[in-house]
């Protein structure tokens, strides 16, 4: 052996155990999180779900990375950004902003694991087989969104009894909006009350919605759960004051950005429980095996400012059961 082959058979030994070590360190795991919201509005959602990683042990940068994909309220975009996802070969995709993010992941992989957050019919929407045996890839967080929407409407008939005739606001674009619908339609008969339907699935016709409510002198608004219209937080609250109506929300920050009324669960909970699931999927645990977690708390948020601004009184029914008042 001449002395140029020793010098490369020296440098291949002494590179043999450095590049050894690399093979044996496990790779960061990545998570793919898919939500039809938009970032900016999501935020406070997000660091929720990174403190439930956290309690586990997870923590984003360090010994995990999680790749972000947001639809920003078009839900036609989600498929694809799902499907990105699926041949970035991520560890698993926790979904955001509802239904229509969950069903996207579940027609994107039927084996990359899923953890989701949704607020309609789990076993009708076919995500899960049941509640409490999930079976397949997916598991997750229910939302109660859907059914809620009776509840908000006994609220708003008891801060505006003399309406006879209740609007809501929805989203046709919505896969839960049949259900939300049909428990609205049910509340308001036996509150012997008409329901008027007003939809929007882009920014015009919220505004367009609000018009035709002026118009028709409808004083009373319900605004359904939904993704797209929780983003046009800003828009639907100001338009609510402009043209003095109130409403009632399903999103406790629509409340304190102004709104009149809100009852439902409290999101940011509802993120911090799938961020700990997302870690135990990490962990090794099956979503097949795991039940889905459901809300047991329901918060009624009331802003006394803006009641008096819209002169609606607050009856003492109301009051009593008030979780958080914003003044």
């Amino acid at each position: 052996m001449n002395r140029r082959d020793t010098v490369l058979a020296l440098v291949a030994l002494g590179a043999a155990p450095r590049i050894a070590v690399a093979q044996q360190l496990p790779a960061m795991p990545v998570i793919g999180f898919l939500s039809s919201r938009s970032p900016g509005e999501s935020a406070h959602l997000v660091a929720a779900f990174r403190e439930g990683l956290r309690e586990a042990g997870y923590v984003e940068g360090q010994n995990v990375t999680i790749e972000y994909r947001w639809a920003e309220g078009e839900y036609d975009r989600l498929p694809a950004l799902a499907a990105e996802l699926v041949r970035k070969r991520v560890a698993v995709i926790a979904t955001a902003g509802g239904t229509p993010s969950a069903l996207a992941a579940k027609a994107a992989s039927a084996t990359v694991p899923i953890v989701f957050l949704s607020g309609g019919d789990l076993v009708k929407l076919g995500l899960v087989s049941a509640l409490n045996r999930p079976g397949g890839n997916m598991t997750g967080v229910s939302q109660f969104t859907t059914v809620l929407a009776a509840k908000r409407l006994e609220v708003l008939h008891e801060l505006t009894p003399a309406s006879a005739v209740f609007a809501m606001l929805v989203n046709p674009a919505n896969p839960n909006i049949e259900i939300e619908l049909a428990n609205a339609q049910e509340a308001a008969r036996t509150l012997k009350r008409k329901l008027h339907v007003v939809k929007a699935s882009g920014v015009a016709e919220i505004d367009m919605a609000f018009s035709s409510l002026l118009r028709q002198k409808i004083r009373a608004l319900s605004v359904s759960a939904d993704p797209f219209l929780d983003g046009r937080r800003a828009q639907i609250v100001g338009l609510a004051a402009r043209y003095a109506i109130p409403a009632v929300y399903a999103v406790r920050e629509n409340v304190t950005s102004g709104g009149l009324a809100s009852y439902g669960i409290n999101f940011a909970d509802t993120y911090l429980q799938a961020g700990r699931y997302t870690a135990r999927v990490l962990k090794g645990d099956r979503p097949a095996d795991l039940p889905v977690l459901q809300p047991t708390k329901f918060e009624l948020v009331i802003n006394l400012k803006t009641a008096k601004a819209l002169g609606v009184k607050i009856p003492q029914s109301v009051l009593v059961r008030v979780d958080e008042v914003i003044r």
